[in-house]
């Protein structure tokens, strides 16, 4: 049986206006690898893809949105269906995102912390704008720009809000992310075995045979951040991926 088909999800994450990417969530290990957004997110376009995972990591870790003006430029100036996550915390930053151009947002902390604002955000957008963001360490789901760990298993957080009408999942292992050494397969099937929904793999996309293992996993988007911009995977590469 062929595989459903599976999104192609190129991530921007920004600090001070700037492309970066981190290593674990570590604001330490911060790399610079575009001053402007905009023509990384052009060149994505040019290359076929359709979607951008962009992150406001200014925003994390402020606990308010900070980044929108980038987002409002990548919005109106390509066609690309941008999801944005990154410090959104409350009705107006929430309200801002979208009003920049947001096609959905990733809320994670607020539906960890605060369950009851999450499921009302959910209930007015709408369970297609709104995806779940759910990122872990050692199973365990982490917060605030991963600076804070709780105590609820990953698999468990993303099957009870299942349950409660979320759609879309963003997943992210985080001692996966930025590593460049395979994503966590065997925790998606489990999410996938439990809980019915539209999941999106995240951190240690390193080739195009692990977008392939998790297409057929059952992954309904996958994210790839750092094998881009370190030349792992060419725009080439993933433009005769969603070909075929």
């Amino acid at each position: 049986m062929t595989p459903t088909p599976m999104r192609i999800i190129p991530a921007i994450d920004i600090i001070d206006g700037k492309c970066v990417r981190l290593t674990k969530g570590d604001y330490g290990t911060k790399k610079i690898y575009a001053d402007n957004p905009l023509d990384v997110a052009k060149e994505f376009e040019d290359n076929g893809i359709k979607y951008l995972h962009l992150v406001d990591l200014d925003g994390a870790k402020s606990k308010h949105i900070v980044n929108y003006p980038v987002l409002h430029e990548i919005a109106t100036k390509t066609r690309l269906t941008v999801d944005f996550g990154g410090g959104i915390k409350s009705d107006e930053d929430i309200r801002i995102a979208f009003e920049n151009g947001a096609a959905q947002v990733t809320v994670g902390s607020i539906a960890a912390q605060h369950p009851a604002l999450f499921l009302h955000w959910l209930d007015t957008y709408g369970s297609d704008k709104i995806i779940l963001g759910a990122d872990s360490l050692h199973r365990k789901i982490a917060t605030q720009g991963w600076q804070e760990q709780q105590e609820t298993d990953v698999v468990d957080f993303i099957a009870d809000y299942a349950q409660k009408g979320v759609t879309y999942v963003i997943c992210t292992d985080i001692s996966k992310d930025g590593m460049l050494q395979g994503p966590n397969i065997p925790l998606y099937r489990e999410i996938l075995e439990k809980a019915h929904v539209k999941l999106i793999a995240s951190g240690g996309v390193s080739s195009i045979v692990e977008l392939i293992a998790l297409q057929e996993a059952g992954c309904e988007g996958a994210i790839i951040g750092k094998a881009i911009y370190e030349g792992k995977i060419t725009l080439k590469e993933l433009a005769a991926f969603m070909d075929d």
